[in-house]
Parts: structure tokens; sequence; C-alpha cells
């Protein structure tokens, strides 16, 4: 600033260190700082370079400059423009060395922070207790926000099943399960003896009804053929009970 700044405030009641308030007007625009020496061309102000990129001003613009007190600040939130800001080994003792430099911190300025060969810019997101503090020999806690080009990891999608598995449950046909059939295999008995066939048709009933023709003679024969069943069906008296009282003595059998 220039050496008429000091003559001014010097005469008036003010508060130390040296504090204050910068108003861009046409950009509506303010922020705050301390001076570093009153050694300026008179009409002429300096202002870091990042302090005109967070006021919007260009050099020649017009800047109004008021002394301010400004409460001890309490509380910073930062937020890095960049996540390489995290891979520093000691990103606290890098801060409390820049921090050193800077008297007053005001919410929404950007400040700018070099290591290593590069520059980390942060934004100020918040403050406390008030939107400007003071920095000067305070313990001041500081929070850190996720840096500007952060982006959180994806989480894997759900694993949707294919629709192949069931077009192929579909497709198959599905297995009848075998019924139960009684009475079958093959019969035995307990004494080891052969089991008695049922009768069948034997040829000795039709010997009987060939010879039962012949001895009749063809009158006979005509009568015995009108009284026959349609032909394709055998059946037979005798026999045929004989037969079914077989089957029902290895029923009893297998029921026993």
């Amino acid at each position: 600033m220039p050496p008429s700044a000091l003559d001014r405030l010097a005469s008036l009641n003010i508060d130390y260190p040296m504090l204050f308030e910068l108003c861009n007007p046409a950009a509506e625009r303010v922020s705050h700082c301390g001076v570093l020496e009153f050694i300026a061309d008179e009409g002429v102000i300096y202002l870091p370079y990042w302090m005109m990129e967070n006021m919007l001003l260009q050099e020649g613009d017009i800047v109004q400059v008021k002394n301010a007190s400004l409460l001890k600040g309490t509380y910073v939130k930062l937020q890095p423009h960049t996540k390489d800001f995290l891979d520093i080994s000691n990103p606290k003792a890098i801060l409390e060395t820049t921090l050193r430099n800077y008297s007053c911190l005001t919410t929404g300025d950007t400040i700018m922070v070099a290591y290593n060969n590069k520059k980390f810019y942060i934004d100020i997101v918040e403050t406390k207790p008030s939107s400007a503090i003071s920095i000067i020999e305070t313990d001041c806690e500081v929070d850190f926000a996720p840096p500007l080009d952060y982006k959180e990891p994806e989480r894997p999608a759900p694993s949707i099943p294919s629709s192949k598995a069931p077009a192929q449950a579909q497709e198959e046909p599905t297995k009848e399960e075998p019924k139960f059939i009684p009475f079958t295999g093959v019969a035995q008995r307990l004494d080891g003896k052969p089991l008695k066939q049922p009768a069948t048709a034997s040829s000795s009933t039709q010997n009987e009804a060939q010879s039962g023709v012949g001895a009749n003679g063809a009158g006979s024969a005509q009568s015995s053929s009108s009284s026959r069943p349609p032909s394709g069906k055998l059946v037979f008296g005798s026999n045929m009970s004989q037969a079914s009282k077989d089957k029902q003595k290895v029923q009893k059998y297998f029921l026993q």
C-alpha cells in the first residue's frame, strides 16, 4: 500500500495487526487481507495474482480498501481442486507452513499451496465463527471436503441370471416317475416245487371238437357251427374256470 495509507491509519483507533476488507464494486466480490509493506506508489496497491483472480480484478481496476476487525478463527473447511493433494505425505504440515503467509481467510476464496514444484489450489468452503476469520496466532480446527475431481468408486452391478437357463429348463421334458404295478415278476413256491401252469386251449379240445363234427356228419356240423360264437374269440367253459381258480391261488399266495 502507499505510505499515505499508513499515515491515515496511524491517526485512527484501529486494531493490530492491520487487516483490510477489499471490495470490487463491479463484480460485487469481497475478500480480506493483511498488509506487507507501505511502499507502493500513491493511488496504487499491489495484490497477489491469486487474490486478483478471487476478486475478478484486472490490472488498473478500481478496488475499495477498508480497515476491518476480524475474529480469530476456530474452524475452517478446505476443499482441494484435485485429488493429487491427498497424495502428499504430510498435508497438515504443508498447510501449517503455507498458512503462515496468510493473515486471514474468507469463505469463498481460493488459496494456492506450492509444494514439490506443483501448485495446489484449495477452496475455503466454510469458516467459523464468521465468514471471515483471522488466523494469526490461533489454534484452528481444519477439515477437508472431497476434492472437486473426486469420483466415488462404482459399485458392482448385481448379477442378473441369464435367460438361457430358464429356457433350457423349460425345454427339458419332465421325467415321469415310474408307477407301481402290482403282481409283477415270477411267482415261486416256498417248498421249491414247480408251479402248475394254467390250462390253455389244448389240442385235445380241438380234437374233440373235430371228432364231434365227424361223428354227427354234415348236418350236425352245420348245427354246431351255427351254435358257435363268432370267429376271432375262443371261449372254454371248464378250462377257463380252472384257469381262474389257479390264478386266484397265485394271488392268494402273494397276499399271504
